[in-house]
């Protein structure tokens, strides 16, 4: 398949479809920090929901999306008046539903707990825990034609790290990486070879 991972600098997932067979590519605006940069397209996504910049292939067959947060998470709504007031809340759910609604036959939008959850149900919640890292971060996943993820390696010892982090010039960036076995279960279960 031809998939499209929607802001990812890290190239997590990216990488584990490619370990797969697949030809993905990660896209963000910001510079790639993965070390792969063959795989990279480094300009704002909804300029790449078309056909591949690069060789002028046919289009998608899925994106995995991981839009900001930053002004749609539950955990920043104190600020949530400012941000309708001055427009960038708006912005942030024009982004996102721009993702939802283009023409790939498969999507998955993943977010922290948001105000999206107005506009349309979560397919699923999932934590870090599910999938092998003592953590929680309650995560949601909004999914078109795909299954919902299977947990592959329930851990103990349920920490609150991401929530407890101190404030860096950082902080955003490191909060938003994806747990490794997440990327893993979403390329196996979602890359499956034999799939159509």
């Amino acid at each position: 398949m031809r998939i499209l991972i929607a802001c990812e600098e890290s190239q997590t997932v990216c990488k584990e479809f490619r370990k797969l067979g697949h030809e993905a590519f990660s896209c963000d605006i910001l510079p790639c920090s993965g070390g792969e940069p063959q795989w990279y397209i480094q300009r704002d996504v909804l300029n790449c929901l078309g056909k591949l910049p690069q060789n002028n292939m046919k289009g998608w067959d899925m994106i995995l999306a991981f839009p900001p947060c930053t002004h749609l998470a539950v955990s920043g709504a104190r600020w949530f008046k400012e941000k309708r007031k001055d427009g960038r809340q708006q912005k942030a759910i024009d982004f996102f539903m721009d993702i939802w609604n283009a023409e790939i036959p498969k999507i998955a939008i993943e977010n922290p707990v948001s105000i999206m959850s107005r506009y349309m149900k979560p397919t699923q919640y999932i934590q870090p825990w599910m999938f092998g890292h003592g953590e929680t971060k309650k995560t949601c996943l909004w999914l078109f034609n795909l299954p919902k993820l299977k947990p592959t390696k329930i851990v103990e010892g349920r920490e609150a790290r991401i929530h407890k982090m101190p404030p860096s010039k950082d902080r955003g960036k490191l909060r938003s990486k994806t747990f490794l076995g997440i990327a893993k279960a979403m390329a196996e279960q979602w890359g499956l070879k034999n799939e159509k």
